[in-house]
């Protein structure tokens, strides 16, 4: 491939794609994606469905070969190294494959087999309390949510240095939601580097640094997290004294009217900078003006409306 040679291992890097593409038939899931993922830190990927996410991992454990481009993944090439990569790495796919006949500890018991036995099951007990799943229980008769904390258990038991996961609290309620990024919150406080995909734009602000959002297989943005938000829109409540034309407001560059009651009262969205708005609202009577930073959902809708 062309581009093999212009990915060189790095100390600092637990990923690195560069040119990275893929097509199924005339379909183009992946346009030449380059990304790079710091050890130690949690990195979301964000798109909604069809816009690259599972490809992309698929092809970072060389579940599938891409068509070009080059990937490296704690300093090793997937494509050449599968087992040490495995080895190291704990990974969650979007559909789990389980036999039905299978206790939960078995089901388990048979993933710590796969990796020799490097496994606590000290460990994996605990993460199965945490996770409020009783390893007792036949798979056949799991909820989905059930059978995704196995997914979850078995992607984190080997206390691996890389974990890749794909929507990893789909079908869960939102207190099993809230533990899992407990679980991804500790395991990367002891030193494991989490790249994880989503469309749920909370869990990802909640956890996750950096961010790289992707559009219809290509990367569109990659920030973090909290710039993200802060440098896209604001919204502005404002009460006033007295009733006042709004006409000059408005007119101010990348403000939207929001809502207006009467004269007194207006919500704004206001796009890049404040300082136009701010100076004109300094003529007017303002009672009080209350600021809302827009969630990453927000921002992510502004990428896929464009």
């Amino acid at each position: 491939m062309k581009t093999s040679n212009t990915v060189q291992p790095g100390p600092d890097w637990a990923i690195q794609i560069h040119g990275l593409t893929k097509a199924y038939g005339k379909v183009r899931a992946l346009r030449g994606i380059d990304l790079q993922v710091q050890r130690g830190e949690i990195f979301g990927f964000l798109g909604p469905n069809g816009a690259g996410k599972t490809t992309t991992i698929r092809c970072l454990l060389d579940m599938i070969r891409p068509d070009g481009g080059k990937a490296l993944l704690l300093g090793l090439n997937p494509q050449a190294e599968p087992v040490a990569v495995q080895a190291r790495t704990g990974y969650l796919p979007g559909e789990m494959q389980y036999y039905d006949n299978f206790t939960v500890e078995r089901q388990l018991r048979f993933f710590s087999d796969m990796r020799n036995g490097r496994v606590e099951w000290r460990y994996v007990g605990e993460l199965a309390e945490r996770l409020s799943l009783d390893m007792k229980l036949q798979i056949k008769n799991l909820s989905k949510g059930n059978k995704q904390k196995i997914g979850v258990v078995q992607a984190l038991m080997h206390r691996p240095e890389l974990l890749l996961l794909d929507e990893p609290t789909s079908g869960l309620d939102p207190l099993m939601q809230q533990e899992v990024m407990n679980l991804l919150r500790q395991a990367n406080t002891d030193g494991t580097t989490i790249f994880f995909s989503s469309h749920i734009m909370s869990e990802v602000e909640s956890v996750a640094a950096r961010v790289a959002i992707i559009r219809a297989g290509e990367i569109v943005e990659v920030a973090e997290t909290s710039s993200l938000t802060r440098r896209t829109l604001n919204r502005l409540t404002v009460r006033f004294k007295r009733p006042v034309e709004i006409g000059e407001l408005s007119s101010q560059p990348g403000v939207q009217i929001l809502s207006q009651d009467g004269g007194n009262l207006i919500t704004l969205q206001v796009a890049g900078d404040m300082e136009p708005i701010v100076r004109a609202l300094g003529s007017l009577p303002v009672l009080d003006l209350e600021t809302e930073r827009p969630s990453l959902e927000e921002v992510f809708m502004t990428y896929y409306q464009k």
